[in-house]
């Protein structure tokens, strides 16, 4: 019998290849897709994804998809918060299992699997140590569809901002970038492919940059750095 299971759900690429996997899994059943949604923003985190857009590639898929709000101070305590709130939703409906699309990131692996095991939830990473390379290669292969819609100024020039990732498109990436950005160097937004009962009809409507401060810990010092993200406005 396939296990009942959820699956975080950004929008983007390494989401949408890791529910690729699941759907053709003999061992789970996908009940939903669980997005967090800035309170403030009506956005998608770091992706800066409407929620309608998320609304539509669900339906789309035609997965159920839950949404929970992360409060406008935006703040790790919130965040907790939240997912606790949802892994408790989870356990009332008899799943006690999330997917999540992370690549090689070990620290976030930890900490995702050391939050969930507190309420006696499980994670599994379909991607898990797979090369990059082959990540997006085998995605674009599929026949998916997906455009830059966040990216790191100091990585990305902004004029490939919203236009569909191909494989010529990640030759012109620098070398120091990750092809499926797994470092934060870029986010997606899939629009269509295999899972996709029609394509999204998306647009770009214009391109903004945000900046973050923040601080970091090197070599005894705490250092303050300020970096720009370019957003995608898709419509």
């Amino acid at each position: 019998m396939k296990q009942k299971i959820a699956i975080s759900w950004s929008g983007g690429k390494d989401a949408c290849l890791a529910l690729h996997y699941l759907l053709k899994s003999q061992e789970y059943v996908v009940d939903h897709l669980h997005t967090v949604i800035g309170e403030e923003t009506n956005r998608v985190g770091m992706h800066g994804i409407k929620k309608e857009l998320i609304e539509a590639q669900a339906t789309a898929i035609n997965i159920p998809l839950k949404i929970n709000y992360l409060p406008s101070d935006k703040s790790n305590i919130s965040y907790e918060k939240v997912m606790l709130d949802y892994a408790l939703y989870c356990k009332s409906k008899g799943i006690n299992i999330i997917a999540f699309g992370d690549i090689f990131l070990e620290e976030l692996r930890n900490y995702r699997e050391e939050k969930m095991a507190e309420v006696g939830m499980k994670c599994i990473f379909p991607l898990w140590k797979k090369p990059t390379k082959e990540v997006i290669k085998e995605f674009l292969n599929l026949g998916y569809q997906t455009k830059l819609c966040a990216a790191d100024a100091s990585k990305i020039s902004k004029d490939i901002v919203g236009k569909t990732i191909t494989q010529d498109f990640l030759q012109d990436f620098p070398k120091d970038v990750d092809p499926c950005g797994e470092n934060g160097e870029f986010h997606t937004f899939v629009y269509n492919g295999p899972l996709f009962q029609n394509p999204i009809d998306v647009h770009l409507k214009s391109i903004q940059s945000q900046f973050y401060e923040y601080q970091i810990e090197k070599e005894g010092e705490t250092k303050a750095i300020k970096s720009e993200f370019y957003f995608a406005n898709f419509e």
